[in-house]
């Protein structure tokens, strides 16, 4: 599998001929409204570092063929844009050109009282590659490549750290984390090496392309 880091959580998949995008937010819409030839857009929740709508609109109008694979309530939202979606909820799975995405998880991880809270679905693709979204729900399947969440509001990194044991993936990237400094986000490859050492830690930086 082929994976280009647009940046934070947005991500570009390439397995089997097709190609697939994560969740384009606010942080990334310059870099990745640029992207073409998707056969899916794959969205986590609604949050607007997560979901950016304007985005979302530009990217399905320049990928025709392309189709939004989301959970009900950013389906919600997809619907009061114009735009139809395929839902992929917890427990539900679809199927693009062969590629199968499952819906794992249900809930937003709490940041704090009431902060937070919406449906949050993390995506299993490909039999191979896990996207947990904004929550540290343990899919109960075996991943290969794990798309690890190392900063952000609503976690710490002990929590990370655990989330990665508990996966076990062969090889693990980070993600969420473009509150981050570039030159300090080597900091998680330390703890993971430490801590995690059956998971092959890459530091992907944003633009770099890997084939895992």
């Amino acid at each position: 599998m082929k994976i280009t880091k647009i940046g934070h959580c947005c991500l570009v998949l390439e397995e089997g001929g097709v190609k697939l995008m994560t969740d384009p937010g606010s942080f990334t819409a310059e870099a990745q409204e640029k992207i073409t030839g998707l056969d899916a857009i794959v969205i986590t929740h609604e949050h607007q570092d997560h979901f950016h709508s304007d985005s979302v609109k530009k990217l399905l109008a320049s990928n025709p063929g392309a189709v939004a694979v989301t959970n009900t309530a950013v389906g919600k939202l997809l619907k009061e844009l114009g735009v139809e979606h395929v839902q992929v909820g917890d427990g539900e799975s679809t199927d693009i050109k062969g590629i199968k995405i499952e819906g794992f998880g249900k809930d937003h991880a709490i940041v704090y009282g009431d902060m937070g809270p919406c449906e949050n679905t993390g995506y299993f693709i490909a039999d191979r590659f896990y996207f947990p979204g904004d929550n540290f729900h343990v899919p109960g399947k075996k991943a290969d490549i794990l798309a690890l969440p190392v900063a952000g509001p609503w976690m710490k990194t002990s929590e990370s750290i655990d989330f990665a044991k508990k996966i076990q993936a062969r090889v693990a990237f980070g993600v969420h984390d473009g509150m981050i400094q570039p030159f300090f986000r080597g900091f998680v490859s330390v703890v993971m090496k430490k801590y995690v050492p059956g998971t092959e830690y890459v530091a992907l930086a944003d633009g770099e392309s890997r084939e895992f």
